[in-house]
């Protein structure tokens, strides 16, 4: 049994916005809300992607009559899981029950390995 850290992709749908930091702010602190109090230890951050003309890294926010969309990347620690599909499969159901209506897709499965000092023993 291994843990890992399991980072979903979700686009996040926002209305009656002007700006692109606008839909973002409101994305995250949306997101947060409907992930608290049952799901409150996923982390919520803006996927950044590289733009196609300069490589730079950019916020995934695109905003068009007034409705945002914004690209999430929802983490979580997963204890215990015996293979890297079944972690996937246990964040996806514990992010999905508080997301009802969200669209998410895996963006990474990494094994959570301890930093140095800390004990492997639980």
């Amino acid at each position: 049994m291994s843990d890992y850290i399991v980072t979903l992709e979700a686009g996040w749908t926002v209305k009656n916005i002007e700006t692109v930091q606008d839909a973002i702010g409101i994305a995250v602190s949306e997101a947060g809300k409907r992930l608290n109090p049952s799901a409150k230890f996923v982390d919520v951050d803006v996927l950044n992607m590289p733009c196609p003309y300069c490589g730079r890294e950019i916020n995934s926010a695109l905003v068009i009559a007034k409705t945002g969309l914004v690209g999430l990347l929802l983490s979580m620690k997963v204890f215990n899981a015996e293979n890297p599909e079944h972690a996937e499969h246990i964040a996806k159901s514990v992010i999905g029950k508080a997301l009802r209506d969200v669209s998410l897709t895996t963006y990474s499965i990494e094994i959570d390995t301890p930093a140095e000092g800390e004990s492997d023993e639980k």
